[in-house]
This record gives structure tokens, sequence and C-alpha cells, in this order.
């Protein structure tokens, strides 16, 4: 089974995308433009990324002084190809309007795509951030904003960031210290928006500096600092900046000054070596605009003589991490996705390493016989279960992205109540699609490394550099444990917990449908049906009673201090609801599982019943009798 037909099944037979044609914005799509766009794309990353995967990851980026006398970074030409074809693919901007160059292409076929190029190379790239960096200025930007930012970034002639982390201040933001001061005249003359001075440092900055386009546009988290110069504690002063690299006019055209935002250093990273990521300073002086240069007004700015990084409000002042929420949600369903297909990517390895690797000899009545041929060790018990559990993590993984994608297209283009039910149903999705992947694919990776054995340890086979890469995914765009967090603390309890009762509904409704479904079945299949569809009503149960236990007190700190097995439990049970939905759409068009990879698909969601869902009540007790063994034990006990 490759990516492309589990595709095309979750697409096709499960998710029915081809009837978002009948939709005005996607009128001019039929489910054979949608087959075209993954063909490109498939077609792109099979040439362009996969041959360049272990590329990137040896010869990682590497700094030197550019002829202005800045660090410049320096990538293999690998990288400058793939991303070129990729712009080329229209990608970039696929599901933005016809009139701005976009292809008003569905997001959840954007998504199946762009899956094609984690797959083949998530190091690499594929342009998320710049993706996500226009669509915030699409909502969020001036018309100046877009015309001149974004629309560079959709033609793949500028690239995008997102400037949020510091030093000192990592997942918390309320702890910025970057600043901005209007900049005289320009912070009301200025086309592209009120023009401030920026100064401070920034961390963890994924394509931060690189020369694969002619512009870089970082959006910039700040603080305003009042008439005293003091920054407004909380996250309630932050507000948010365009700062290009390269100083730009009202026309969209590159001035040929820098703007004084530079490459202090790269961090050397586990994984994802072939993507950039950098410190970089804003206002150091390095590349001082001065007032008047590069059609920069004349102001005082942040000392006198017109020092700091020249940025752009976007959206009101104090309101910037409302903003960033907007990218920042998009790419956590993009860093899900990546997981997952690092997860799939190591499946895939293993599976084609097991049907090759000849090793020990069947039992017979009498035990092994030394006489006998080896056997593949695909045949053995212990490594079809390591398979399966790979399977069952990353392919149920995989529906739950791109059931959120097509939650996306319910919310942009859906009638009002199903928009606004969509809205919620990803408010309380987008936790479990950002980290249950990047937890259970990460585990996917490892098990890949076993059935490979030493050789998986080592780098003669590619399934320890796809672990390496998949561990950075519990970390950024919120950790593990700010998920978790966001889940129990607000997901689950915003307007009055109707989000998660909209998802219970939408549980609900798939045990429903399975219990129909089963009679028609074979026995054995109605029997699993059954058996699967009580199961998943007992876990969605005792979700819910653990959920009111947790905040029976009304404590906050008691509440969320099992924050994370309350998400784990959260995330297998959404699973469990997936993988059972799955098997609904499988058997309705194969109810005798005559098609093998209709078997191989409802074996995975068995297994997953079987040896995954009995893990949530443990994960709940913890929850429901609000355990403060990790809490409360002082810091002289470690």
């Amino acid at each position: 089974m490759t990516l492309r037909t589990t595709l095309d099944f979750l697409l096709l037979d499960w998710l029915d995308a081809p009837a978002l044609s009948a939709r005005p914005r996607f009128a001019e799509h039929s489910a054979e433009t949608f087959g075209a766009v993954l063909d490109t794309c498939e077609r792109i990353a099979r040439d362009r990324f996969a041959p360049y995967n272990r590329l990137v990851d040896t010869q990682e980026p590497r700094t030197e002084v550019g002829p202005d006398g800045a660090l410049r970074v320096v990538l293999p030409e690998a990288t400058h190809a793939a991303h070129a074809a990729y712009a080329q693919s229209g990608m970039l901007g696929a599901a933005q309007d016809a009139e701005v160059g976009g292809m008003q292409l569905p997001y959840t076929i954007e998504a199946a795509a762009n899956a094609f190029f984690a797959h083949a190379s998530v190091s690499i790239g594929s342009g998320m951030l710049t993706t996500g960096n226009a669509n915030l200025l699409m909502v969020h930007g001036t018309p100046a904003q877009q015309r001149v930012f974004a629309a560079k970034e959709f033609a793949g002639e500028w690239s995008g960031t997102m400037c949020l982390s510091e030093p000192q201040a990592g997942s918390s933001l309320s702890d910025v210290t970057t600043r901005a001061v209007p900049d005289g005249d320009g912070f009301v003359a200025d086309p592209l928006g009120p023009r401030y001075r920026l100064r401070g440092h920034k961390m963890w900055i994924s394509a931060g500096e690189h020369e694969l386009t002619d512009n870089i546009v970082h959006l910039v988290l700040a603080k305003i600092a009042d008439d005293q110069g003091l920054l407004v504690p909380g996250v309630k002063g932050i507000s948010l900046f365009v700062v290009p690299k390269r100083l730009v006019g009202a026309d969209g055209r590159l001035t040929g000054s820098r703007n004084d935002v530079v490459l202090a250093g790269l961090n050397h990273k586990c994984g994802w070596r072939g993507t950039t990521n950098t410190l970089l300073n804003f206002g150091e002086g390095q590349f001082p605009v001065r007032p008047g240069q590069a059609g920069v007004a004349c102001g005082a700015g942040l000392d006198g003589q017109g020092a700091g990084a020249v940025g752009y409000l976007v959206g009101q002042p104090g309101k910037g991490l409302q903003c960033m929420f907007h990218m920042m949600n998009e790419a956590r369903i993009g860093v899900g996705m990546a997981a997952t297909m690092l997860g799939m990517a190591g499946y895939d390895a293993a599976l084609a390493y097991a049907k090759q690797r000849p090793q020990g000899r069947p039992m017979g009545p009498g035990g092994k016989d030394p006489a006998q041929p080896q056997v593949r060790i695909i045949e053995h018990a212990d490594v079809k279960r390591m398979l399966l559990a790979q399977k069952s993590y990353c392919e149920g993984a995989l529906a739950l992205e791109l059931y959120c994608a097509r939650l996306v297209d319910e919310q942009h283009t859906g009638a009002p109540d199903a928009a606004d039910q969509a809205r919620l149903l990803l408010e309380v999705l987008t936790p479990i699609a950002k980290s249950w992947p990047s937890e259970w694919c990460l585990e996917a990776n490892s098990l890949a490394i076993q059935v490979h054995g030493g050789y998986g340890y080592t780098r003669d086979f590619p399934v320890e550099q796809y672990w390496r890469d998949n561990r950075l995914n519990m970390i950024h765009e919120g950790t593990h444990g700010i998920q978790a967090m966001d889940l129990l603390g607000r997901k689950v309890l915003m307007e009055e917990g109707r989000g998660l009762q909209l998802l219970g509904e939408r549980i609900a409704t798939t045990v429903q449908a399975a219990q129909a479904l089963a009679p028609t079945l074979p026995a054995s299949h109605g029997q699993e049906m059954v058996a699967q569809a009580q199961a998943l009503a007992r876990s969605w149960c005792q979700v819910g009673e653990a959920t009111q236990a947790a905040w029976a007190s009304g404590q906050a700190q008691r509440a969320l201090a099992n924050a994370v097995p309350y998400l784990q439990a959260f995330g297998h049970t959404v699973l469990a609801w997936v993988w059972l939905d799955v098997a609904c759409a499988v058997y309705r068009n194969d109810p005798e599982l005559l098609i093998a990879e209709n078997l191989g698909r409802t074996c995975a969601g068995a297994y997953f019943y079987h040896y995954e869902l009995p893990k949530v009540p443990a994960w709940l007790g913890v929850v429901s009798r609000a355990d403060m063994l990790c809490a409360d034990l002082p810091e002289a006990a470690f």
C-alpha cells in the first residue's frame, strides 16, 4: 500500500472530497483536477526532495561572511532546486483566490498534496511557514501589506518566518522583551502601515536566514513601549509587525538596502538539519537605517538617530498574539502532518526491510528445525506486531490530519451553522492534531529502528534520521505540555463546553453507524465492529467523567497537574473514533474485505482497539483522582 493509495482512499471514499466541487469557491475543480494536483506534487517530491534527504542531513547549513559583511547561510544546491520546483508548482498559494494567483484549492487537497513533500524530506521543507505567514497577512494585514508582502510569498519570490520565541523566553510569550517605538512621521504616513523601529533578539527562527529567495518577511512579536519607555507586562501588550530582511518600497520593489535584522548564529539540531534554525538580532546597528534612507521618513527612532529595524504594524496595537494564533494554529496542523509523514516514511522502510531480511526459522511441532531455510522476519509475530502498531499510528494520524483539513474547508465555505460547528471542532481537535502524531508517530519511528535491529541504529539505513527529525515535533509550535494545558484548561471548557459536546455528537454518530452496519457484515467482522463501537462509547464516557472530575475543585493547579495524561487519553479516544469511522467507509465499499488494502486498514484499526485503547483508563485514573504526586514532590527529593 503506497501513500498515494492511502490518500486516495481517505479523500475519495472516506471524506468525499470531490463533493466540495459543488461549492461556488471550488466550482472549477473536480476529482480529476484534485488528482492532477496530487500527481504533480508526488512527482516533484519524488524527483526533487526524496533523493536529497540524506544529503541535507549530512551537509547541514553553515555560515560564511557575505560581501556586505553580514553572516549568510550556505545551503546545498539541491535545496535551492527543491524550493524552486515547489514554488513553481503553485502550492504556496494553492488555497488563495484566483485574483491573487491562487488555485482556490480546498485546504483538504492542499494538505494531502503537501504530505508528499513531508514524506520525501521534511528536512528540506516545503514552505509551510511562508504560506502561513502570507495567509495571516491576507486576514489581518492591510491591503498594501497583502499586495507587497503576501503576494510575493505566494509567488515564491520571497519567503516568510514567524518570530515569537526569545533566548530568555521560549514558550513564555508574556516575557518577550523585543520592543517597538513609533518611527516619527512614518508612524502615520507610510503606505505600508504604521511604521515602528524594533530592537531585540529572536531565537529558534526556522528559515530565518538563507538565500533561497530575494527577501525574507519576518512576522515579529514585540511590545510597544509606553511614553516612559516601559513595556506592558503580560501578553496583552504584544503587537505584531512585518519586518522585511530587505527594505521595500510601497510598490513592492526592493530598495537595495538591508534592514537592520541580521543573523547572529545557527542552532545545530538533532534533526531537521536541512532547515536553517537561527538566532536573529533586530536593531543592533549592523545595518542602521537612517532617517530618509530608502524612503524611510525622518523620525527619532529608538536612540534619536533612527536606530532599530524597520517594522510595519499588523492589525491593532496590543492584539498581536491574536493575529499570530492564525499562523500558529495553521502551523500546528502542519507539524502534525510532518510528524505523521515521518512516521509513515519509517514504516515504509521497516516494511520493506522486514519483507527481505531472512532470520530465524519457523516453530514446528518438535521445535525449530535448523535444516530448514530461514524465514523473512515479517513472518514473526512480534515483527508483525511492531509493523501493525506503526501502521495504526501513522495511517490513523493521517486520517485525523485530513479530517481537520476538511473542517477548515467547512469553516470557510459551509453553511453558517456547519461553519460554526467546524470552527469549534477545530478548536478542540487542534491540540490533538499537533500533539498526538508528534508522540505516537515518533514511537512508530522507534519501532521502525527496532524492526531493523542493529542496522536501524546505523546511518546505513534512513530510520535513525526519521527518528531524529521527528523528535522535534513534540517541542516546536507549542510543546506537548502546553498543548495538554490548552486542551484541558481552555479548549474543552470554551463556550460552556460546546466544542466538547459537538465532538461527542460526532463520536455518537459513528458508534451508531457501526452498530447499524454490523448485522450486514460477515459474522466475525460484525462482531468486531460492535465490540469497537461499545469500547469507543465507554472510552468517550470516561473522558467526559474525567473532565468533570479534573475541574471538580475549581482549582486550575489541581486540574492541570495531570494535563498530559488527559491529552494522551483524549487523543487515543479521538484516534479510536477516526479508525472506527474509517472502518465504516471500508465495509460499505468492501464488506467481505476482498481487497488486501482494506483488510490492512481494518486490521490496523483492530490493533488500535485491542492494544492501544485499553491504555485510556490508566491515564484518566490519575486525572480523575487529581493525583498530586508529581506536583507536590519537593525539589530536594530529586
